[in-house]
């Protein structure tokens, strides 16, 4: 039986996943460009990879907008959505309206931050909401050529927010829907060579969110804030190697308190972290700063507002974060505000 796969954001952690699913016998992969469509279209993705070697990635059917992919009549299996989640600046969930059919359509959030899912999960209550995590590094470094350079790492788990309004016994079906599909998707990652794409508990996978959000939330903005540091040059300055280990450790102790489960103890500490980024010299910026850099807006309701947001309803504060979230929302507020008076 065929599964159909529609990659919504096709830039290069979504081309790259992409890529690899679609050497998956019956998978067809379709995907859904923006900038890059007409190179994409023409010639497919040419990708090359440390561990894949070089290749022409040609998808099942290329479009150009979403109304071209409701058009095409195609029962999607999953949704794969590899956008930077920007709740600040659009509800990206908009774009699936059409393409999701009920219970038969999963929807894969590959998105840095917390709460990306809500927005899905309101949209489309009956649908299977996954959410992925990833360190793979990778980057289009021009339209439809896709550069993997190391990792490949994919964590995945059900989104199963509490449901007051639901039977226990309807609930218990639609958990066991999602924690199959969820296992199946894992399983076409695996076949497609990625072999460290792994099944998390719907629990587990937000601690791994927190985890994740304990590397973006300090080092990101202080790469911003510190004018233009790479990782590598943070974690090996003195003072900045606290700020760093100081703002991890507000994260990870947290996430249990919110969680309400302790922190695996297979889960690297602060220290750890901050030793393997001075073991990686390659002078990396954070995606934060490459985007402020080129003038974009940074995610940062997803990396720093959401998570304080979701510990104060706990009755918890983060101070360090909350700093960098202050300074960094207002020094994007004032750029846009000076962007807005140099065209008057």
């Amino acid at each position: 039986m065929t599964v159909n796969i529609l990659i919504v954001g096709a830039g290069a952690v979504g081309a790259f996943y992409a890529s690899r699913l679609a050497q998956v016998p019956a998978v067809q992969v379709s995907v859904i460009c923006r900038s890059n469509y007409q190179v994409v279209k023409a010639n497919g993705f040419s990708v090359t990879s440390p561990q894949y070697g070089s290749f022409t990635f040609r998808p099942q059917q290329t479009f150009a907008n979403p109304k071209e992919a409701v058009d095409s009549e195609i029962e999607w299996d999953y949704i794969v959505v590899s956008t930077k989640a920007l709740p600040d600046v659009s509800d990206d969930s908009v774009i699936l309206q059409g393409l999701v059919k009920g219970t038969h359509t999963a929807i894969v959030l590959i998105q840095n931050g917390l709460g990306v899912e809500e927005p899905y999960t309101k949209r489309f209550p009956s649908a299977v909401i996954l959410s992925a995590v990833t360190i793979v590094s990778a980057a289009q470094t021009s339209h439809g050529v896709i550069k993997h350079n190391r990792w490949t790492r994919i964590s995945i788990g059900p989104y199963l927010p509490a449901s007051g309004s639901t039977s226990t016994t309807a609930a218990a079906a639609e958990e066991q829907i999602a924690i199959e599909s969820n296992r199946n998707f894992v399983q076409l990652l695996q076949a497609g060579g990625i072999k460290d794409a792994e099944a998390y508990s719907s629990s587990k996978l937000q601690m791994v969110r927190w985890h994740k959000i304990a590397i973006n939330a300090s080092m990101n903005p202080s790469a911003v804030l510190s004018g233009g540091s790479t990782n590598n040059a943070m974690s090996t300055d003195p003072e900045l190697y606290l700020h760093l280990k100081g703002v991890m450790e507000e994260v990870l102790s947290t996430a249990p308190k919110v969680l309400g489960t302790p922190l695996p103890k297979e889960f690297a500490t602060s220290e750890a972290i901050l030793r393997s980024t001075q073991r990686n010299a390659s002078g990396s910026k954070p995606s934060m700063l490459l985007d402020w850099e080129s003038g974009k807006t940074m995610e940062l309701e997803v990396i720093l507002g959401n998570p304080i947001r979701i510990a104060r309803e706990k009755g918890l504060e983060m101070p360090r974060l909350q700093s960098l979230y202050a300074l960094l929302r207002m020094a994007q507020e004032n750029r846009e505000a000076q962007k807005r008076s140099s065209k008057i």
